[in-house]
């Protein structure tokens, strides 16, 4: 059976997903901070113990172990010094185990959550990106592969087309189909290079269609960008205009 550790539970449940479907608590009042009692080290050996057990500390606080009993874990670690626990290794493996599933429960249920409550409140910028795409496929200029991608061909180049494995230059001005620009390397006045399978799947598609040198218009479907989620400033499910010049095919 895989074993399950406190690392791991940690990891998995650092997610910014359950943290942002809660409301902020309301700030408590202020109070006069209390100054700890510093403890006394002896040795170069007593300032590595106290650091080892404030980087524990550090770790768990996690919101999904807000009501962790800390007088437990610290005597958790007092017996294993003295090479007792009160849990067998099968009884605590079965303990994180049970929890994993229920903090998985959890942040599944309130992704779930906050999935129902973007598609409502975002509904009108799917529809008007849907309504965008129909229009827009209709003219004649405006190509539509099988995926849903839309692009239309500003210069044709003469150059190598690049493939999924490859890294690509290039400079590009992304809008939203308001023309709210949301990003821009022409604006900043320095292309970009990156690896063509690290980014969206529209650029992905798009950019295996263009000839080294050539510019296109990329419409990107709001499932071949950001999807649900919001990124930046681009809202979730939003369509992606990006004027797109591919400068080389870097090796």
């Amino acid at each position: 059976m895989k074993k399950t550790s406190i690392a791991v539970l940690l990891a998995a449940f650092s997610l910014p997903a359950l943290a942002q479907t809660k409301k902020p608590a309301p700030k408590p009042a202020v109070k006069k901070p209390v100054a700890a009692v510093a403890p006394s080290f002896k040795s170069p050996m007593d300032s590595v113990s106290y650091a080892i057990g404030m980087d524990i500390a550090k770790n768990l606080k996690n919101p999904s172990l807000s009501n962790l009993n800390f007088d437990l874990v610290a005597k958790a670690v007092l017996d294993s010094k003295a090479g007792k626990f009160a849990l067998t290794d099968a009884e605590y493996q079965n303990c994180l185990t049970n929890f994993s599933q229920q903090m998985r429960a959890k942040q599944a249920e309130e992704q779930a959550k906050t999935q129902a409550e973007n598609a409502k409140k975002y509904e009108p910028n799917k529809l008007a990106g849907e309504k965008f795409l129909a229009e827009n496929k209709t003219k004649d200029s405006v190509v539509t592969l099988p995926s849903g991608l839309q692009y239309k061909v500003i210069k044709l180049g003469t150059g190598a087309k690049p493939t999924l494995s490859d890294k690509v230059k290039t400079h590009y001005h992304g809008t939203l189909i308001d023309g709210t620009v949301f990003d821009s390397s022409v604006q900043r006045g320095e292309p970009i290079s990156f690896p063509l399978n690290g980014v969206i799947q529209g650029w992905q598609e798009g950019l295996q269609q263009m000839p080294v040198g050539s510019k296109y218009r990329l419409f990107v479907p709001y499932q071949l960008a950001y999807g649900e989620r919001a990124t930046g400033s681009i809202p979730p499910y939003s369509v992606l205009i990006f004027d797109v010049e591919l400068l080389d095919i870097e090796k």
